[in-house]
């Protein structure tokens, strides 16, 4: 296994390799590189950097029909998921497993999931006792005591529910109530009239009514089955905050006493619900929006306990859909992946169960990839990357010219307790009590829910885990967390496509690693929302009102940026909602390209594959959101992600960055031109 790795600088790592093999140039000899093979000149810098430095690739790697995207992520997933892959089939294959242990239930989970035959002998019956349960209900208590249950199988109706750091007081777990989930991915699809929203909700209306008819309803009854969710969900999508206005932390924290939630619907006794909930002595709620509340208890009594229960099967049905039959899981995947993302077609079943038990499993594959996959040294070499970028960070905090130093030195020291945890926990959670079995594909995924759901709740009246992490080693993604002041950085982030069996520069690494990951991750722990908490992770204004006033101009400058920035002919991006994602990028190209010129590849005038240094390491910044998607993919995305499409993750900041127009000539009249009164610049 660990052939496919290859050894990095001191410390030393191993970089995954990834399917393609390396190649030589027929002319020279030469290995290949990644980075100046995917460009397109027939594109300038200056016309549109992300299709300059990507477009090759795009042209000769076509989205599959199997997928919403294809680029770098999906490239570097491939990899993960053989591994995975794997994992899986020798704990399957292995009869010696000891019941209880990781790889009996990695084994057992992914071969009830690939048991086909068992999956349609059982069709939806995995559901019936809950179905049963929603029938029995004949009052609004006995409808809130269900809603209470399907919330311990992570099924969230009418409301949404947690337990999570309390953001004023990040050191001790908080009960957490929100405005409920809807089975359209964003309010906004309720709503706007544009014809690709209009048919969507058209779509959303006739899935339902085929997924009744799936689990034995008539037509004529499925079809007025539909009418009613679509009716329930939409009053409570009106009731609903929009995207934008869940970005400020303050507007969404309102911390009450049980008396005072209610107040707000008086027809929910929240003590009670807290107890049906697993949850004893509780005396304060956090309410995100309360005016949701109300008109919950508005739609509580207006709304029949027929059409309550009707939503209450709907969403739980939907929950499961992708673990039963294959009529039940084609009409699923039809809406949610053909309908909202533009895939053609599902993808061959191995992959999709190595992917749903990496999901459902995560914690535990991770352990085994952890140990049979990963070499010595990724700690050390993240920690190296990542360390250098903050070091860069506190250099341009203290060289800041609209801050004060009053508000400089609260920067520098929160960005000094950043935590750092990267690769991967040193120690993992304690599934020992979850159990899995070959018998029922859908009963492990509900089993895997109640031991997720019991683990949340397990740690109210308990002091925060710093120590804990939401991502498994094995997920190619990184996160920030403001209430406790930490990035989390799983180890796969070290891979770098197309260069197997050698060292990529350090163009490459501080292109992606320290950028896009480190630099990125970091930075929103000072964008718009996370800059509103101090160095311990609680919601305190720690700056200057002066300074946070600049600081808002600033962010003002991003948005409408983004704002203008088209997609698809006529959507354009939503800078409101992408902010903090657009401010992070912007701050990661800019910190990872400070940290590179440290480097002695940075320092020298070199060019590599005909490029200079700095040039190389902006076309490694672009081969790090090198993806492609579906126009739908790329809708759905603008209508409900906070996180911008590719093009202006690459395009959008390096407009913003005078070194970029100084490495690629970028002059007045080309299309990546901004004035340089209007680029922005904050950290």
């Amino acid at each position: 296994m660990k052939k496919n790795f290859i050894l990095l600088a001191t410390p030393a790592i191993l970089l995954f390799a990834c399917n393609s093999s390396t190649k030589k140039s027929e002319a020279t000899g030469d290995l290949s590189d990644p980075i100046a093979e995917h460009i397109d000149s027939s594109f300038t810098p200056g016309q549109n950097f992300f299709l300059f430095a990507n477009n090759n690739w795009f042209k000769q790697n076509p989205i599959p029909s199997s997928e919403k995207s294809n680029g770098i992520f999906r490239t570097i997933q491939d990899t993960i998921n053989e591994s995975i892959r794997k994992i899986c089939e020798s704990s399957v294959a292995n009869t010696q497993l000891k019941k209880g242990s990781n790889k009996q239930k990695i084994g057992d989970f992914y071969f009830a999931g690939m048991d086909t035959v068992s999956i349609e002998k059982a069709g939806y019956s995995g559901l019936n006792d809950e179905f049963i349960k929603i029938d029995a209900v004949k009052n609004i208590p006995e409808l809130l005591g269900a809603v209470a249950h399907l919330q311990t199988l992570e099924v969230s109706s009418m409301f949404s529910f947690g337990i999570a750091p309390d953001e004023k007081n990040s050191a001790k777990n908080a009960v957490y109530i929100a405005q409920g989930n809807l089975g359209l991915p964003e309010r906004d699809y309720y709503f706007n009239t544009d014809p690709r929203t209009s048919e969507i909700r058209i779509a959303y209306a006739k899935h339902i009514k085929s997924m009744f008819q799936l689990i034995g309803t008539d037509e004529k009854t499925s079809s007025a089955n539909s009418e009613s969710i679509i009716k329930l969900e939409t009053a409570i999508a009106k009731a609903s905050r929009k995207m934008e206005d869940l970005r400020d932390p303050y507007k969404n924290y309102n911390k009450m006493s049980i008396s005072e939630v209610n107040k707000l619907t008086p027809s929910i006794q929240w003590s009670e619900i807290m107890t049906s909930l697993g949850l004893k002595n509780v005396d304060t709620i956090i309410v995100g929006q309360p005016e949701f509340f109300t008109a919950l208890e508005t739609n509580l009594k207006i709304t029949t306990i027929a059409d309550w229960k009707l939503y209450l099967k709907w969403t739980l049905l939907n929950n499961y859909a992708d673990c039963l039959n294959k009529k039940i899981e084609d009409e699923h995947f039809y809406f949610y992946s053909t309908v909202l993302e533009g895939v053609k077609e599902q993808k061959i079943r191995l992959k999709k169960i190595v992917e749903s038990t990496d999901d459902a499993l995560g914690e535990l594959i991770g352990q085994v990839y952890v140990e049979e996959y990963l070499p010595m040294g990724t700690k050390e070499k993240l920690l190296e990357i990542g360390n250098n970028i903050r070091d860069v960070y506190a250099d341009h905090i203290k060289a800041l010219d609209w801050m004060t130093d009053a508000t400089k030195q609260k920067a520098l020291s929160k960005l000094s307790k950043i935590n750092m945890k990267v690769g991967y926990p040193d120690k993992w959670k304690d599934m020992s009590n979850l159990e899995i079995d070959r018998s029922s594909y859908v009963q492990n995924t509900i089993n895997v829910s109640k031991w997720e759901y019991n683990f949340m709740i397990n740690k109210y009246g308990k002091p925060v885990d710093r120590n804990e992490w939401n991502m498994s080693p094995q997920t190619y993604n990184a996160y920030y967390s403001p209430t406790n002041n930490e990035i989390v950085v799983p180890a796969c982030n070290i891979i770098v496509p197309g260069f197997e069996g050698r060292m990529p520069d350090d163009a490459v690494l501080y292109g992606i690693v320290g950028g896009s990951t480190f630099g990125h991750e970091i930075t929103h722990g000072f964008d718009d929302q996370g800059s509103l908490y101090d160095e311990q992770g609680n919601l305190k204004d720690w700056w200057t009102k002066e300074d946070r006033e600049k600081f808002v101009v600033k962010t003002k400058l991003i948005v409408q940026q983004f704002n203008d920035y088209t997609v698809l002919d006529n959507m354009h991006v939503k800078g409101e909602n992408s902010q903090g994602e657009n401010i992070a990028d912007l701050g990661g190209v800019i910190m990872g390209y400070e940290a590179f010129k440290k480097t002695k590849q940075g320092q020298s005038t070199e060019k590599m594959h005909g490029y200079t240094p700095a040039q190389r390491y902006f076309l490694s910044y672009a081969y790090a959101w090198m993806v492609n998607r579906t126009d739908a993919s790329l809708a759905k995305q603008i209508m409900s992600d906070v996180h911008s499409p590719a093009e202006f993750r690459i395009n959008g900041p390096l407009s913003d960055i005078d070194e970029f127009y100084h490495a690629f000539n970028i002059t007045k009249g080309d299309a990546m031109y901004r004035d340089e009164n209007i680029r922005v610049k904050i950290w």
